[in-house]
Order: C-alpha cells, then structure tokens, then sequence
C-alpha cells in the first residue's frame, strides 16, 4: 500500500496515520485549543460546525465534501472528538460517530480497491474474503433494519456469511461507526474541557432546537393512542411488558423529554422504584452508547400495542411520524 497523503488522511481522519501525522506536525491539538490564537480559535469554530452538521441526518455531495486544507480537516476531526466528549449526551457522540462513517462512506464510492482494502483492514473488517463468521456478521449488522441483513435471508454455509462487495459497502461503514462510537467519550482534561465549555454549549443549543423545530414543545395531547395507552397502563398501575416500557421511554427521549422528565412519567405508577426505573431509562436513552428509537406500526402491532387506533393512524406508520402530524394540525389551529 503507497503512503497515504493528507488528503486521503482527511478523508479518513479516524486512520492511525492521521493521528501520526497531527503528532509529526510538531503542533499538538492541546496547544492550539489553549492558544487563543486565531488558527486556534478558527479550528475549534470549524470543529463545532462539524458537530453541528452531525446532528442532521448525513447528506453528502460535491458542495459540501471539498477537502481545500487537508490539515483542517484532520485537526477539526480531533477536536470535535473533544468537544462531543464533553457534552455527556450520548445521543450526540452517536451522531458524530454516524456522521464521520457516513463521511467516510461517500468518500470510499470513489475510491479504488486498494484504498478501500487498507481502510477497512484499519478497522478489522476483511471485505478481501467473499464470506465472514456468523458472529462478526451479527455484530455488525444489528442496527440494520432492512429484510436482506436478517439471518434467515443470507446465505450461511459452516458458520459463515457470504457478503457481496455491496454488502461489503454497507458493512465497512457500520464498522467505521462502531470504531468511531467506541472511542468516545474521550478524556478530556480540564483545561481543555473549560476552554471548550462554551462550543459545547453552544452545539447543545443547537441540537435542542433542533429538536423543538421538529416535535415543538412536548404535547400529551398530540401523543398517538398507543402512547397513551402505555401510560394510562402505568399511572394504573398495571405492570406494562418490556417492549412497552421500552416503546414509551425512546419516544419520549425523541420528542424532547430528558431522563428526568421520562422517570416522572413512570413515576405515576404506584409500585414505582427510581432507581431501576433510572436504569432502565438511561440504558434506552444512550447512556450505554446506543440511543434507541421506538418501534414502528408494524412492530408495535406484533407486540400487542397497537390499540384505539383514531382517524390519524390511517395516515401514519409509525408513532412519531404520529405525533409529528397532530402538533403540525395543532399548531394550524392556534
């Protein structure tokens, strides 16, 4: 393999080579984000906006994937690595983690099979071989929802998967996102960490915005009939299954309610006990590196959910696509 240059590095700024090259620059990420020079403080603007980029689903094309500064674009990737880690919202290194894979990915399209080879080796993915263990397999395609990833429909043979160089495409990129995610958070020191306090700020202003903008302030009475079931079951004091328990703490992470808010809801119930309930909500919240979404329609009807559907339901497949609907009624008629 011939030596990656900046600008392969840029576009692959996870690669060991990248932190090598940062490291050979004589100029450490430290010292710039302490400077308070301008290159400093420009870098740090830049990283922000990356994050903030992140924090919309990735859309990548010719108008916003022009490497111009290579040495930026590596620099700006290590901080915004340090300035995620000190937001403690794991929905947002969840994010960044898609983002950069996602980044990556569009990139990989137009590289050819050298390149694509080494990238994916630097994350122990062998896409050289035309079929993988069952185990590496699952791990790898469990966040993927589509019918051609399930077991039941690849072709398994003594233990092992066949994957397609498509698959392989689709695969490279989960790996890439597991990597990213894992490193994160980082440990940041405290000086840095204060340095950056005020960027962090700002990109979890942003990002609740953002959510306001999409689902507006939280309304019980625009919640769809299954979500109010659940609840009505909790404030009953009925002992609700797991999936409902689960169904009604990602939507409510989605829409906009923080950890504490979604404890309170259960904390209608009579046999309530917080610290498992905080548990549980922090577990399917992201605290373990995972932010989970509820199910869709067709799930929730499978697990028994499904119940009172309204005139809305027929328009929707899915509980926020619901909600998302009635707050836009609802705020048509204010």
């Amino acid at each position: 393999m011939r030596r990656l240059d900046k600008k392969v590095l840029a576009k692959y700024p996870f690669l060991k080579e990248a932190k090598a090259h940062v490291q050979s620059s004589g100029i450490s990420i430290d010292s710039l984000i302490r400077s308070h020079s301008g290159k400093g403080e420009d870098l740090i603007k830049m990283a922000a906006d990356r994050v903030k980029a992140s924090l919309r689903p990735p859309a990548f094309d010719e108008t916003n994937s022009e490497i111009t500064h290579p040495d930026d674009e590596i620099y700006s990737y290590a901080i915004a690595r340090m300035l995620v880690s000190c937001m403690d919202d794991p929905s947002v290194l969840d994010k960044i983690a898609r983002y950069e894979a996602e980044r990556s990915a569009y990139f990989l399209k137009a590289e050819g099979p050298e390149v694509v080879a080494y990238v994916a080796k630097a994350v122990d993915l062998d896409i050289t071989s035309p079929d993988m263990t069952v185990k590496q397999y699952v791990d790898l395609v469990s966040r993927m929802r589509e019918p051609r990833w399930r077991l039941v429909n690849r072709d398994v043979a003594d233990g092992y998967v066949r994957c397609s160089r498509d698959d392989y495409a689709v695969i490279l990129r989960e790996r890439i996102r597991q990597v990213i995610r894992l490193q994160l958070p980082l440990a940041v020191p405290g000086p840095i960490a204060v340095r950056l306090r005020m960027y962090a700020e700002d990109v979890s202003h942003t990002y609740q915005e953002m959510i306001l903008e999409q689902y507006g302030e939280v309304s019980e009475d625009c919640f769809p009939p299954c979500i109010r079931a659940i609840i009505a079951a909790v404030t009953d004091g009925t002992n609700i299954p797991h999936t409902a328990r689960f169904t009604l703490t990602a939507f409510l992470h989605i829409i906009g309610l923080d950890e504490t808010a979604i404890v309170e809801v259960f904390a209608r119930a009579p046999d309530f006990d917080v610290s498992r309930t905080m548990y549980q909500v922090e577990h399917i919240s992201g605290s373990g590196g995972t932010e989970y979404t509820p199910p869709g329609c067709a799930t929730l009807k499978t697990y028994g959910l499904c119940v009172n559907p309204d005139k809305f339901c027929k328009n929707t497949a899915h509980p926020l696509s619901y909600y998302k609907y009635r707050k836009k009624i609802a705020g048509k008629k204010a």
